[in-house]
């Protein structure tokens, strides 16, 4: 706690006081004492197993208890499960302390919603339908105070502006705890039924299951993050001059393929193809990567093998689908005369077209061994010149219409002044 500083202890110990005096009314409700001990109690068994197995959150019995208790009651919920350290050990007090007032805060905030909209009649009569808009309420409630609390923890720890630490906390939390919400709503409901709390318990048990499927999602997205950071690492290693280039080359891509209205699925593809374009570098000898000045037409050739060996390199990668042909295909040209197999026009993979325009933007906006940066305005306007030849017309102008309205925020960026005529690399031979 001595690392922590004073001002973020300052913010937990006055997030934690709101919480409290939202318990001074405790004793003027009347509190089902055997409910609340029971959802206390599978609220942290949901907790543990959650957090030990699938590392995430689990708010669907908090969410059923904001529809139970009395505001006051149902801002205990969360406490047993936060106070008490995972496994006899773990996250320091000060953070336990934090989690239980910040879950506290916004289960009083959700059940206070859902009371004064009339809900708690709404789940007692079993009127579903009408139980869903202020079953809502308290959801959007739960989701704003987690969200105003988070930003400002943020905000505090970081010394940012509390905009920059709201920005996109809401739209991230709110799909999944909308169902989670849900799920505590139908465990309201079926405990307030004639089956009781034993049918209310059933809902976990889809919940659970969904849980852990998406869990396993998130793994395989991490371990496909991982496979792909390790082989961008070992390029940038071994070709120190082009270091970032492959995720500048991403980035351009994404731009480009949200620009022609692609899917979210297929922007993604897009982005390991730029990012992994150039993964074929590994095996090319280090002394021609880094030599300054141009190549010999031996050496050229050597390295415009690049993209057949990363293409054999990533072939047994089956998550990376079409990428696998953008590596191999994004120095072909429209005309015909690129490499390796001399495809031309639409014989060439959409995603490797969209590559090639992202990976010569990137080559000429950036400094190298054997070229200076331009600016982004005169790299857009060699893409022009060269477009319909080189490359497809198509991925040129949506990449100008992304960065007239996004601009480019890259890591290396271009010199002010455009590089002297005589001093220019053709676009033909950069990037490598």
């Amino acid at each position: 706690m001595e690392a922590v500083p004073a001002r973020v202890r300052g913010f937990v110990a006055g997030v934690a006081l709101l919480a409290l005096l939202c318990l001074l009314a405790l004793p003027t409700v009347r509190t089902p004492w055997w409910a609340l001990g029971l959802l206390c109690v599978l609220h942290a068994a949901c907790e543990h197993v959650v957090r030990r197995r699938f590392g995430g959150t689990f708010h669907p019995v908090l969410l059923a208890g904001a529809f139970l208790l009395p505001p006051p009651a149902a801002a205990l919920v969360p406490l047993p499960a936060a106070l008490l350290p995972p496994d006899g050990h773990g996250s320091s007090p000060l953070r336990r302390v934090w989690r239980a007032a910040q879950l506290a805060l916004a289960v009083w905030g959700a059940a206070t919603v859902h009371w004064t909209l009339g809900g708690r009649n709404a789940v007692v009569a079993s009127d579903f339908p009408y139980a869903l808009l202020p079953a809502g309420a308290a959801v959007l409630a739960f989701c704003l105070i987690q969200t105003v609390l988070d930003g400002g923890i943020r905000a505090v720890a970081l010394g940012i502006p509390l905009r920059r630490a709201w920005r996109g906390l809401l739209c991230r939390s709110l799909a999944p705890v909308a169902v989670h919400g849900l799920a505590g709503l139908m465990m309201a409901v079926l405990w307030r039924s004639p089956y009781g709390p034993v049918a209310a318990l059933l809902v976990l048990l889809p919940m659970c299951v969904s849980g852990w499927i998406f869990a396993q999602y998130h793994r395989e997205r991490a371990a496909h993050q991982a496979t792909i950071r390790a082989l961008v690492q070992a390029v940038d290693i071994k070709d120190g001059y082009t270091r970032g280039h492959s995720e500048r080359v991403g980035q351009a891509s994404v731009m480009i393929a949200r620009e022609l209205g692609m899917d979210d699925e297929r922007v993604e593809v897009l982005r390991f193809a730029g990012i992994l374009h150039d993964v074929g570098k590994l095996g090319v000898p280090t002394r021609l990567l880094r030599k300054d000045g141009p190549l010999t037409p031996e050496e050229r050739r050597i390295i415009e093998l690049h993209p057949e060996y990363g293409h054999e390199m990533v072939r047994g990668i089956s998550f990376l689908g079409e990428a696998r042909a953008a590596i191999l295909h994004h120095h072909e040209r429209l005309d015909g005369s690129g490499y390796p197999y001399g495809l031309a026009g639409t014989q060439i993979p959409e995603c490797a077209r969209v590559v090639a325009v992202a990976d010569a933007f990137d080559a000429m906006t950036s400094t190298r061994s054997y070229s200076r940066a331009r600016p982004v305005e005169a790299a857009v306007a060699e893409l022009e010149r060269c477009a319909g030849a080189q490359f497809d017309p198509r991925m040129v102008t949506a990449l100008a219409r992304a960065l007239g309205r996004h601009g480019w925020h890259a890591t290396v960026t271009a010199d002010e002044t455009p590089e002297p005529a005589e001093d220019r690399q053709p676009v033909t031979g950069a990037p490598r």
